[in-house]
């Protein structure tokens, strides 16, 4: 801030940020030095792959508490479904629509008097799946070709435990003490974390488990708009604590494991204030808007609602989500546009709520209102990777969701649902392979009876087959992500191998599919999304 009385105290003239960056940069340089004694993993990566070389991307959306899949992708023509097993939550069929034709487009419905106000489950086109009506903005997306739904997925031996599950889910190993994240592996095999300071963010209240390992300290921030590095400050604490800092990284100490480790973060820590001060993460800056009247309407609404005021229309009537997803919004943009205007490769936030056991509504309810911020944010990333891309475009980026398991077939006396097995993974991007792509009439994989390994209706079908109320597996969730890791972010198979075990274990057949080897449960192996 200028002052106009005479000269201003020391504290204004040198920001906090530019104090460190000229004091600490010189220390990160010894941090590069000391990094020379490169670990094998990482001398290796050098060599191999092309993950952060080839131009791609990828964003995760965590969706914490297990998501309904049945009430996602409903399998509107299995004869199983219906108010017999969900008399609160069922989504009821439109009398008016032809669900059995296969090969036709996704309905979009418009022209109602609110956004919502569809109160039947959305015609998928595929002759044999619908969509939650929350759902209506996957619509366009689906059309287009860029989102898959990966139905029935899950991992052997299922943990209905949301602690385990979560744990395995983000370390790509099932049923272990593993602490390391798939994605912290992915990054790690890269060779990125010597080299950019910002090779992945998540935005959330606490690192995930999915960037955790303990040779690469990744960025996680709950607000990009506050990233301090001394808290809430003072004039006379910053100096007590940037002293103590520099002192710190000064001093001269013996060589010790990590070392370099620590001197690298100093630098790390450095360069990313540097970065976010070059991206407006302000409100003021949220002027994204869409490309088109967005719902069959006049107005081209903004693409992330992080205000009332551009939620959709602004009017209740309008609104394109539900008005507690405010905070979720201004994650998700802090991440879109980390990925967007910096070298990062990997960007993730989570969603909570979804676990689901008691009045979980059904065409509206707590539910709904989650999956309306699903449709929402696959829908507004398109459209601002398509109409605002920097660093990276719609076509070379991939967004997908992650949930540690599905919800039970019928619903529990609290008008909701518990802890199951399968579940469902949205895959969205210019470069996934739906709808019209790669000969595909459907973008539904693992989801109709048509499938290699198809979808039994009926009471003693899919839906029953674990334990007579669960929805039986018929993808693992590493095959879906080592897709991705290694054909989208280009990683070579040996490092894929590494990634993720299970690959380099034949009896899990994630690569080709037949039947597992722990719990002899047919999976179809990769679904070839990319």
């Amino acid at each position: 801030m200028k002052t106009t009385s005479g000269p201003a105290p020391f504290i204004n003239t040198l920001t906090r940020r530019d104090f460190l960056s000229r004091t600490l940069k010189a220390g990160g340089a010894l941090g590069l030095a000391a990094l020379t004694q490169v670990p094998p993993f990482a001398r290796r990566a050098l060599a191999e792959g092309s993950i952060g070389l080839n131009g791609k991307k990828l964003l995760f959306i965590f969706l914490r508490g297990a998501n309904d899949a049945l009430n996602s992708c409903i399998p509107i023509e299995d004869s199983a479904y219906g108010s017999g097993i969900r008399p609160t939550i069922f989504i009821p069929k439109d009398l008016g629509e032809t669900y059995s034709t296969a090969n036709q487009p996704c309905d979009f419905p418009t022209g109602l008097a609110s956004t919502f106000a569809y109160s039947n489950a959305i015609n998928l086109g595929n002759g044999f799946n619908a969509l939650h009506p929350s759902l209506k903005f996957l619509a366009p997306v689906y059309n287009a070709g860029d989102v898959v739904m990966v139905h029935r997925v899950g991992y052997p031996r299922q943990s209905r435990s949301h602690f385990d599950s979560q744990a395995y889910w983000e370390t790509g190993i099932p049923n272990s003490v593993s602490r390391d994240g798939i994605f912290y592996r992915t990054l790690i095999e890269s060779g990125l974390t010597a080299t950019n300071p910002l090779a992945g963010i998540s935005i959330a209240g606490a690192l995930p488990t999915l960037f955790k390992g303990p040779e690469a300290a990744i960025t996680n921030i709950n607000d990009p708009t506050r990233y301090e590095l001394l808290g809430t400050p003072t004039p006379t604490g910053d100096a007590k604590l940037l002293n103590s800092i520099l002192a710190g990284n000064n001093a001269h100490f013996a060589d010790k494991r990590s070392r370099g480790l620590l001197q690298l973060s100093y630098e790390n820590l450095v360069s990313t204030l540097d970065l976010f001060g070059s991206i407006n993460f302000d409100e003021t800056g949220n002027n994204f808007v869409d490309d088109v009247a967005t719902d069959g309407g006049t107005a081209q609404y903004h693409l992330f609602p992080t205000t009332t005021a551009k939620n959709g229309g602004g009017t209740p009537s309008t609104y394109v989500v539900d008005t507690r997803s405010t905070g979720f919004f201004t994650q998700l943009k802090g991440a879109a546009l980390v990925l967007n205007h910096t070298d990062a490769v990997i960007a993730g936030v989570e969603m909570g709520g979804f676990d689901t056991h008691n009045n979980q509504g059904g065409v509206t309810g707590d539910h709904a209102d989650l999956q309306t911020r699903i449709a929402w944010s696959i829908y507004a990333l398109r459209k601002y990777f398509t109409n605002h891309a920097d660093k990276v475009n719609w076509n070379n980026l991939v967004v997908v969701t992650l949930t540690e398991f599905g919800r039970t077939t019928v619903q529990n006396s609290n008008n909701g649902t518990d802890h199951a097995e399968a579940g469902l993974m949205w895959v969205a991007g210019g470069g996934v392979k739906g709808r019209g792509k790669a000969g595909r009439t459907s973008g539904v994989i693992a989801g109709t009876p048509s499938d290699s390994i198809p979808w039994v209706t009926g009471t003693g079908g899919s839906m029953y087959g674990v334990s007579g109320r669960y929805l039986s597996r018929a993808v693992d969730y590493r095959s879906v992500l080592g897709e991705i890791i290694r054909d989208h972010l280009g990683a070579t198979q040996g490092q894929l191998d590494r990634i993720i075990p299970g690959y380099a274990t034949a009896g899990e057949n994630l690569l080709s599919g037949g039947t597992s080897s722990i719990d002899s449960t047919p999976i179809m192996g990769e679904v070839d999304v990319v």
